[in-house]
């Protein structure tokens, strides 16, 4: 999803946020005591977090873990963003609609959000104990980002052709699988390039 950075004048408490979203028509994020309204998410978009998450589910049946996608929060000390996708293993059952015990975040990035998802969200979901992985994955063109708590948060990144292990969650997936229907020039050029004699 996309901010518009579009915030009220007045700092409200995460209350007051938190019964708003409950109502709204349209999402929002809580940094601080600020909100900032999300804008519609591109088909491109909307198909990795759907490959991502739907892998993520078949991975996880009958397992106490579970994915979400981008509707429900997650609270990080004072804030509260929309993850694309993440996986849950302990069960918030006092927080119907946000966790803070995610083990994987997954974040789609494009031009709108791709400064707030590579710092700020950065550094905030990395103080979450529970996290292990986090995920950023283009979608203008292939470029699969995994930072791994055991590996100091250190970026490695996955393009056509490779497989991606997702520790996290006991997944070994293809970055040909994430961007399964994507149209873009990468993707376009890999399955052009399967088809040369």
């Amino acid at each position: 999803m996309a901010l518009e950075y579009k915030q009220q004048s007045e700092r409200i408490s995460e209350e007051a946020y938190l019964q708003g979203e409950l109502v709204s028509e349209i999402k929002h994020e809580y940094i601080d005591g600020v909100v900032y309204a999300m804008a519609g998410a591109s088909k491109n978009h909307q198909r990795i977090t759907g490959n991502v998450s739907r892998e993520f589910g078949n991975q996880l049946k009958n397992t106490p873990c579970e994915p979400f996608s981008s509707d429900i929060k997650v609270k990080v000390g004072s804030k509260f963003f929309y993850p694309d996708v993440m996986v849950v293993c302990k069960d918030d059952r006092d927080n119907e609609y946000y966790t803070e015990n995610p083990v994987i975040i997954v974040e789609v990035l494009s031009k709108s959000t791709r400064r707030m998802d590579e710092t700020a969200k950065k550094f905030a979901y990395q103080t979450l104990p529970t996290l292990k992985e986090y995920v950023l994955i283009e979608q203008d063109f292939v470029d699969v980002e995994v930072c791994r708590r055991n590996e100091g948060w250190v970026s490695r990144h996955y393009f056509m052709g490779d497989n991606v292990t997702f520790d996290s969650v006991g997944l070994i997936l293809s970055v040909a699988d994430i961007y399964q229907r994507v149209d873009n020039e990468d993707v376009t050029s890999f399955i052009a390039s399967l088809s040369l004699p």
